[in-house]
């Protein structure tokens, strides 16, 4: 059998090509439909504190309908931003991601495109931003207790592919699987929703290639509507 890294790298290949044929049309209105389902579920609906990926122009289920629903419903709302670490411990990965808070639909209008197209909170805003883990700017790694004014209810995720049961592959960085695992050892793991088109979504006989450092999904929402659940 081939190594994971080998069989999850085939896989991202083979998903990418397939993602280059999803219309704008197509995911347009898959969006449409995965949006509406996760914003009626009692999980969204009960979450005080949400993060939300903040998607690329393509390939992806977009999300700005997402932030701007939680926005105004009052909710916290953090998305990522992606930094290196200027000096990583044993076992730490050289750039990690934190959830930094989202101001207002005003904040999210003025973000920036990163080398992903993906919208990204400027770097000398970071310091006057809330952590999801607590307090203020980025946490350069460390852990802190959760506490009522630390952690995340939910978080929305994205990802490359998924299977059926709740499997997500990620794009090859780690950085939700590291960022997941720091709030298990906060002792606050969020409800983790996953987002995606139908094309992503793995044959029932497929599974995503996975090992104990991979976190599943609790629930994940496909772009014909369908919601499923762990």
């Amino acid at each position: 059998m081939a190594a994971l890294p080998a069989l999850k790298k085939d896989l991202r290949k083979r998903i990418k090509k397939v993602l280059a044929d999803v219309s704008d049309a197509s995911a347009a209105s898959q969006t449409s439909n995965a949006v509406g389902v996760l914003l009626g579920m009692p999980e969204y609906k009960a979450a005080r504190r949400i993060s939300i990926y903040l998607a690329m122009p393509t390939g992806e289920i977009a999300t700005t309908r997402i932030v701007r629903d939680a926005l105004a419903q009052g909710k916290t709302v953090f998305i990522p931003y992606t930094y290196n670490l200027e000096a990583p411990r044993e076992g730490q990965p050289k750039s990690i991601m934190d959830m930094v808070e989202l101001h207002s639909m005003q904040d999210f209008e003025s973000l920036r495109p990163d080398k992903w197209n993906i919208p990204t909170p400027s770097e000398d805003s970071i310091v006057n931003r809330s952590n999801s883990f607590g307090g203020k700017g980025a946490t350069n790694g460390t852990i802190t207790p959760a506490s009522e004014e630390a952690g995340l209810d939910l978080i929305v995720m994205p990802g490359m592919a998924f299977d059926s049961n709740l499997g997500r592959l990620g794009h090859g960085k780690g950085f939700y699987d590291y960022f997941l695992r720091r709030c298990h050892d906060a002792s606050r793991v969020p409800f983790r929703v996953g987002l995606a088109l139908t094309e992503q979504l793995l044959p029932p006989a497929d599974a995503v290639p996975m090992d104990k450092s991979d976190f599943r999904l609790d629930a994940l929402i496909t772009g014909d509507g369908e919601l499923r659940r762990a």
